[in-house]
């Protein structure tokens, strides 16, 4: 067997990027300045440091990058406070909530209050619902991406199966309505799964969102694969266990540098979309 092709991620988000530039530009020209919102509640290091990545890809693009950071004793009135200010505004966009929010917080009531025009995270249970009914405009950033990248590498999606390990409502379970809106035969595992590795080893198509360090193996794949390892663990570890899986994949994305990267044009990409439909209706 020829050896596995490496999907790569950094490649495919600089081609959405670039490709935005001139998007964003043609906005500026109508005096519309593309804005995405970040809002972190409390001082979680790792979740800093994501709002701060997106900050600075926005700045590059020329997007402006609105922080909003509310300390940890934040109730949950005062967060749906800040969104609903946010959604009345229209010099925003888009909208994005860090997860996570500290506990006393209802998340999913934060969630759910963000605008539909402004959800460019997909987070809310009204985009998930378009989403898997086939017309969401703004689906989950990370099953966005991949999807991106299956299609930026003509990888074959109708009537193969696809072996989705992670239900997650941000990730396994949109990917899957997204694979299945598609014309894949989906398949999503999850803990309670009692034959994992019979199940993946009938798959065409890998999606691991599980969670856990190097959990999916090599030994479990069918030759000739395609894995995408959605999975971000501490020591840039993936879900896949890359070496085992590479051996038998035909294509594999690494970590870093495969899904995450599109993770984040996915979601200037529609930031950029948002502004653009806003740029519409003023217009009309």
């Amino acid at each position: 067997m020829t050896e596995a092709i490496i999907l790569d991620g950094q490649m495919v988000a600089d081609k959405v990027k670039n490709s935005l530039k001139v998007r964003v530009e043609k906005l500026k020209e109508n005096n519309v300045v593309p804005c995405l919102a970040t809002i972190l509640v409390g001082d979680d290091p790792s979740s800093a440091t994501y709002v701060k990545m997106k900050g600075n890809a926005c700045k590059k693009l020329g997007i402006e990058s609105k922080r909003i950071h509310l300390p940890s004793s934040t109730t949950t009135e005062q967060l749906l406070k800040v969104i609903h200010d946010l959604n009345e505004d229209e010099n925003v966009h888009g909208i994005l909530l860090q997860h996570p929010v500290p506990d006393h917080v209802d998340e999913r009531k934060a969630f759910d209050s963000i605008s539909i025009e402004k959800d460019v995270d997909g987070v809310t249970s009204f985009g998930y619902g378009q989403t898997a009914l086939g017309f969401g405009a703004f689906p989950s950033c990370t099953p966005a991406a991949i999807l991106t990248i299956i299609k930026e590498y003509g990888i074959e999606l109708k009537g193969k199966h696809a072996v989705v390990v992670g239900r997650s409502p941000i990730l396994g379970k949109p990917v899957s309505a997204l694979l299945l809106n598609e014309n894949a035969t989906v398949t999503t595992c999850h803990s309670y799964t009692t034959n994992l590795p019979e199940l993946v080893n009938l798959a065409d198509i890998v999606v691991a969102a599980v969670g856990k360090p190097n959990f999916i193996k090599g030994e479990w794949l069918k030759e000739g694969a395609v894995v995408l390892d959605a999975g971000y663990n501490p020591g840039n570890i993936g879900d896949v266990e890359y070496s085992s899986c590479y051996e038998k994949a035909s294509a594999i994305t690494p970590v870093p540098g495969g899904v995450g990267p599109v993770t984040i044009s996915m979601l200037l990409r529609h930031t950029v979309d948002s502004a653009e439909r806003a740029n519409c209706r003023v217009s009309v």
